[in-house]
């Protein structure tokens, strides 16, 4: 599938989608349509079941430059706040467009970012929303929007200090600093880092084919484990976790599992049921 923005396909053998920023000669900017064919895409393949893993990369020098600079001076509705019934409209807008990251957060298998050159403004919202980030040696992340004068509002300044320590994102929403590829797997906002593009991609497919190669309903269980525990504290999370488990454990997925490891032969499992949205 593709749009003006992203490629979209998914191998039904490996369960591994790939999602690529197609516009590399705009830097991959986005506007506002991105954030809701992003949302639609995601949602469907995460409700359809077939897919293990999601593979978020990009195309060209950069990741993502943020938004285009040209919505801005659009005239676009939702930016009028004049007077109070615009503000608490904007408000409600603003509030979806957040909900278009939240999809990733929230879609039964794990999303990994691989970030090439810049990720800046909502750039940096997208990775902060995925469950893995990987980034190539010349990859760099911007809380791009305090230089333009406004505050970042869709997500990167809720989800970073979640990520890396409190006061370095602070010190990253409050300078627009730069953080580069070393100092950002040095406080743990990338889990590693490649020596190109081509590299980049080749590990970060390889990390998907690992995740994949796992069951998806275990897969699942612990991204909704961990999410839970991420907001909540460590009673809550536990309580959770015996609802949860009671939910999921399935004796015969393990014993696929254990029988595939111990003959050290790839497992075959059921992909996950489809989730039929309501009308």
């Amino acid at each position: 599938m593709a749009n003006d923005f992203f490629a979209l396909a998914l191998d039904d053998a490996t369960g591994i989608a790939t999602l690529e920023l197609n516009r590399p000669e705009r830097l991959n900017t986005v506007a506002p349509a991105f954030f809701g064919a992003l949302r639609d895409d995601v949602q469907r393949l995460s409700d359809e079941g077939r897919t293990r893993v999601l593979v978020i990369r990009s195309t060209g020098k950069h990741f993502c430059a943020g938004m285009a600079l040209d919505v801005f001076a659009s005239g676009l509705a939702m930016l009028d706040t004049g007077d109070a019934r615009k503000r608490l409209a904007f408000q409600d807008a603003l509030r979806r467009l957040m909900a278009c990251f939240d999809v990733l957060d929230e879609a039964r298998f794990p999303v990994i970012c691989a970030v090439q050159g810049g990720c800046v403004g909502a750039g940096l919202d997208l990775a902060a929303a995925c469950d893995i980030r990987v980034c190539s040696a010349d990859a760099f992340f911007t809380v791009q929007e305090i230089h333009i004068g406004m505050a970042a509002d869709v997500g990167s300044l809720q989800r970073l200090p979640k990520i890396v320590p409190d006061g370095v994102a602070r010190q990253m929403a409050y300078t627009g600093e730069r953080l580069g590829a070393e100092r950002a797997l040095a406080v743990g906002l990338v889990n590693a880092v490649l020596p190109d593009a081509a590299a980049l991609h080749a590990h970060a497919q390889q990390l998907a084919a690992e995740i994949a190669a796992k069951s998806p309903l275990a897969i699942a269980g612990s991204k909704r484990a961990l999410n839970y525990a991420r907001d909540h504290g460590t009673a809550d999370a536990l309580a959770q976790m015996t609802l949860l488990q009671s939910a999921i454990f399935d004796l015969g997925e393990m014993t696929t599992a254990i029988a595939a490891w111990k003959d050290k032969r790839p497992a075959e499992f059921d992909p996950l049921a489809p989730v039929t949205p309501a009308a």
